[in-house]
């Protein structure tokens, strides 16, 4: 499912323990890091689709937390023009993605990177707030920026944690 932009609706998983880390997992057979993604099927809602998506992606189920807000519209990324498909039909530009930040309220043992036949992932591991932006691949880095900074305050009473690593990475952009 493409919008007539080019936009892949998506949604991403910032999935927060009790400390306010935040889940860091690692794809399969790379060593490229992010939050758990993925798209929203046609007869989906972006809620649908996250617990689909967690489930898949992590085997954590509903039960297992709690939602705790999301972004309040659509954050877009662009595909470096490489990554572009220009065979495809639509051709598919980018992502826009409904971002979902939720505590886990079940035991980190439930984790199950191997829950599907095709797991996504093959490690992962408990990260401070910021340190995603500085860590995922270059073209994703301002959408996790964004929903990072606009959901911050529902995880951290109404504040932004502050990193200056955080600060000097905006600098770089």
């Amino acid at each position: 499912m493409i919008d007539c932009d080019g936009y892949r609706p998506n949604v991403g998983i910032i999935l927060s323990n009790a400390e306010r880390r935040l889940f860091w997992a690692k794809r399969i057979g790379q060593q490229a890091w992010q939050f758990p993604q993925g798209g929203i099927r046609q007869e989906e809602t972006p809620e649908q689709a996250l617990y689909r998506e967690l489930e898949e992606e992590t085997g954590l189920q509903p039960r297992h937390v709690e939602v705790v807000g999301c972004t309040r519209d659509w954050l877009r990324y662009r595909l470096p023009k490489h990554l572009i498909r220009r065979r495809s039909d639509p051709v598919c530009i980018g992502q826009k993605q409904i971002w979902f930040l939720l505590r886990l309220v079940g035991d980190e043992s439930c984790v199950r990177l191997d829950a599907m036949s095709n797991p996504e992932f093959d490690a992962w591991r408990w990260v401070d707030y910021w340190q995603p932006t500085r860590e995922v691949v270059f073209f994703k880095r301002q959408v996790y920026r964004r929903a990072l900074k606009e959901l911050a305050p529902l995880l951290f009473d109404g504040g932004l944690p502050s990193d200056t690593a955080e600060r000097r990475s905006r600098r770089r952009l």
